[in-house]
Order: C-alpha cells, then structure tokens, then sequence
C-alpha cells in the first residue's frame, strides 16, 4: 500500500526550480535587450553632430506678402506653421505637438492651436494653454532675405518659453 504526505507546506522541488529556470530566462532576455539598445545608440549618429546642417535645410517659404498681419498659415510640407504676428514679424513652429508627436492643429475661432491626440492647446507662439504637454511648440528659425521667407528646417529648438528674439522681422 502507498502512503501519500498531505504535508501543506511542501511543495514539488520541481516547480520551484522550473520558477527559478524561467525567471533567469527572462532576466537574461531584458539584460540583452538592454545591451542591444545600448549598441544600437551607440551606432546611431548623435543629435549633437547635426548642429551644423547643410544648406539645403534652408527653406523658401514664400514671399514676405504671401503671410498678411495675424495670420498663421500651414506648411504641411516641411511640418511646420508660419505665424505673422499684428506687428509683422515672423515665426516658424512645428506642428509637432511635444507631448506624444500628434500634428497639432490651427483652430481660427479660438485662435489656438489644439492637439487632437491629447487636447493640449496652445496660443498663437506655441505657448502651452492646456495640458498634458511638456512645453511650447518647437521653434524653427526664420530668414527673410530679398521678400523671401525662409526658414531652416534643420534647426529645431526645444524651448522652454517664448522670447522675443524668436520674432524675426524683414528690413
């Protein structure tokens, strides 16, 4: 006759170290992971090389007439809006909205920008009305140059805030 331990707290040596097996498995896969990552960043080139762009990031827009007073018109082409401040002046930002890289869009009646993905907003320079967004807009250079708007499309910032040297105005 077999006799069968009904002991509560014994469990199959078994289980634990198929546990155990599985566990270092898995450790092992994120360790790689996390070494594929690392090798793969190190072979990409840095954000940091690409200060200097090429001339060909430099963008005609338009003419200095094409963009009335107060208006904000997009480029969907280059993924930005040309802003043409009451006063003249000119800015160029990105339809990216900084939260998750939803295209923002431009609301004429509230006169905001508003992202469909998340319902951030923003106001007419690209400052934050309503989150979840991080920060403003991204800001892109703009050269005016013989009535000509350009704009470099190699340079984005990441700003913090609006300041008034991100206006550029023709001569």
């Amino acid at each position: 006759m077999e006799r069968r331990t009904t002991d509560k707290h014994a469990e199959p040596a078994g289980n634990r170290r198929g546990f155990l097996k599985r566990l270092w498995q898995i450790l092992g896969i994120v360790a790689l992971a996390e070494l594929l990552w690392f090798i793969i960043s190190l072979l990409r080139p840095s954000k940091e090389i690409h200060k200097s762009r090429p001339a060909e990031t430099l963008r005609v827009i338009g003419s200095v007439e094409d963009f009335p007073a107060g208006s904000v018109t997009p480029d969907r082409v280059n993924r930005l809006y040309i802003v043409r401040e009451e006063d003249g002046g000119f800015m160029a930002l990105s339809l990216t909205c900084p939260h998750l890289g939803c295209s923002v869009l431009w609301n004429e009646e509230s006169r905001q920008f508003d992202c469909p993905c998340h319902s951030s907003a923003f106001d007419r320079r690209g400052i934050v009305l309503s989150s979840p967004a991080p920060r403003p807009l991204d800001y892109l250079p703009v050269i005016i140059e013989e009535g000509k708007v350009k704009v470099d499309t190699g340079s984005i910032t990441k700003r913090k805030r609006f300041e008034p040297n991100q206006v550029t105005y023709a001569l």
